[in-house]
């Protein structure tokens, strides 16, 4: 008779056990949102696995550089008009100086004229080389820039067709070495200085001639791009 009544009081008390269970799981159930509760054995289920390196993001430089420039220097980057609708871009320390978003780039001959002290924009114009007469117009801002400027160069679509010889003669005498063969669309960016000599190892200069066999749009060629850093300490 004993070892019926323990029989029966443990099958009660595994009843009560397995009710009790319940009911808290229920509870906790209520209490704990279903994708907290996801999460949390997620995580339960990951501590085992090996952690995932990822490499940070790489960081933003000045004019979108790949890499940043020394300190005390200047970054600059140079980029010419794409096709029709791509308009040229000049940027210096991280400034858009011409751009379409500052509504200043248009198409013929854009220049920013930069003061190389301060590394401030003190003028940005475009010059259309297709229709009117501009070339006297820029070769009188080209003059006019101070000493101690540093001017930034680049086309959007044509620059060339009413460029006269005295505005191809102030810029060679910049130092620019293709401004005499430009042509009709030719894609191209310079930079000079104006009272004192940029390094020799500098990209200042590159052309692009339009050509129908190898263009990246119809009838105008690919971009071209300069891009560099300026040391402050060249005067």
């Amino acid at each position: 008779m004993r070892l019926g009544c323990n029989h029966f009081l443990r099958l009660a008390g595994f009843i009560f056990a397995s009710i009790c269970a319940w009911y808290l799981g229920s509870i906790f159930a209520y209490i704990i949102p279903e994708d907290s509760l996801a999460a949390t054995i997620d995580k339960i289920q990951k501590v085992g696995e090996k952690p995932i390196l990822r490499a940070p993001p790489p960081k933003r430089q000045k004019c979108d550089h790949w890499s940043p420039c020394p300190p005390g220097s200047y970054a600059y980057r140079l980029l010419s008009g794409g096709g029709k609708e791509k308009m040229a871009k000049i940027c210096f320390e991280d400034e858009q100086l011409i751009s379409e978003e500052k509504k200043n780039a248009g198409r013929g001959i854009n220049i920013a004229i930069v003061d190389y002290g301060t590394g401030k924009c003190t003028d940005a114009k475009y010059f259309d080389m297709w229709e009117g007469e501009f070339s006297e117009s820029m070769t009188d801002f080209i003059k006019k820039a101070p000493q101690g400027s540093l001017l930034l160069m680049v086309t959007h679509d044509d620059g060339s067709t009413k460029l006269k010889e005295n505005a191809k003669k102030a810029i060679a005498d910049l130092g620019s070495k293709y401004i005499q063969g430009i042509r009709f669309r030719s894609s191209w960016a310079f930079i000079a200085a104006k009272g004192f000599k940029l390094p020799d190892n500098l990209e200042k200069e590159k052309i692009n001639h339009s050509d129908n066999k190898i263009n990246r749009y119809s009838g105008w060629p690919a971009e071209i791009q300069i891009e560099g850093c300026i040391p402050r300490n060249l005067r």
